[in-house]
């Protein structure tokens, strides 16, 4: 009864404080389930209240529990190895002579489940977006029809995108954890597309609270036809935007707070697309210098 008791008190801090994260990836499989039932008051007109009490309809799944806990220790055993061998699981010399790296290459389902789609349907709209392996599973095909058509609920104004988002990366215990590309200076693609323009996003999480989700975009043309093409994009290309509109950036991008690499499309073109991407790396140009591609403005010139 004790360990009933102290279970649920984990599970209700959960989901009450945001300092219980941590314990999710094991209460989760643990409780399977149950606190939707525990919570759950719906009763059909007519029936007769259930005796039970709450903690009795909790059916509890350890085995699963156990199974967690195995695997997130070994990712903290990973993690801990990986960071007494230097950045990144690769010793110094390595890390500071390293000029290319593989970041997403597709070749299996797993490497796909590493990404999440989304489009105008969670607001209402029409367009429609796929993604699957490519032939001979030699990259990954985004494809779908794009739908301007704006709902009618009287609050939309514009729709029709479709996008492809890789997901955050977690650390052992569900920790929250970042890219760092401060190494590099470029995004390298090698991709084939339809002639139809792509926007590239970059979402930074900085150490600033006023820069939180911040999100740079660059815009991708691709030339269409049978033949790969590879590109190359520096990070002094990408430009800050928020909500559609172009800020005033004077600072490059958080390269070591990157939480994740995009691509959407909306270029308000109804109709099929489609782009094929064969790997996503980064690149140590060491004859590209710029800085910034952007004009710079004094925010209080002298006068």
């Amino acid at each position: 009864m004790a360990l009933t008791t102290a279970l649920l008190n984990s599970a209700y801090l959960r989901g009450r404080c945001c300092r219980h994260k941590v314990l999710h990836p094991l209460l989760g499989p643990l409780l399977s389930n149950s606190m939707s039932k525990l919570y759950s008051s719906y009763r059909r007109p007519g029936t007769q209240p259930e005796k039970k009490t709450s903690w009795q309809n909790i059916d509890f799944s350890f085995k699963k529990g156990i199974d967690v806990l195995k695997t997130q220790l070994s990712m903290l055993k990973k993690e801990t190895e990986d960071y007494l061998v230097g950045p990144g699981g690769h010793s110094l010399g390595h890390y500071m002579l390293e000029q290319t790296r593989v970041l997403w290459e597709f070749r299996s389902q797993e490497d796909l489940n590493k990404w999440v789609i989304s489009s105008d349907v969670e607001i209402g709209g029409k367009s429609e977006v796929y993604l699957k392996l490519g032939r001979n599973n030699q990259a990954a095909m985004l494809y779908g029809t794009l739908n301007t058509e704006v709902p009618r609920d009287g609050e939309t104004k514009y729709s029709g995108y479709c996008s492809m988002r890789s997901k955050p990366p977690r650390g052992s215990f569900a920790r929250k954890k970042y890219y760092d590309w401060s190494n590099f200076n470029s995004l390298y693609l090698r991709v084939r597309g339809d002639g139809r323009p792509w926007m590239v996003n970059i979402y930074t999480d900085p150490y600033f609270s006023h820069q939180k989700d911040d999100l740079y975009n660059y815009f991708m043309f691709t030339r269409g036809g049978p033949y790969w093409e590879e590109i190359k994009i520096p990070f002094s290309k990408f430009f800050l935007s928020s909500r559609g509109r172009v800020q005033d950036s004077q600072h490059p991008i958080w390269l070591d707070k990157i939480s994740t690499l995009g691509f959407t499309i909306g270029d308000k073109v109804d109709g099929p697309f489609q782009l094929e991407i064969d790997f996503i790396g980064l690149l140590n140009d060491r004859a590209h210098t710029e800085e910034f591609a952007y004009e710079m403005y004094e925010k209080n010139p002298q006068v």
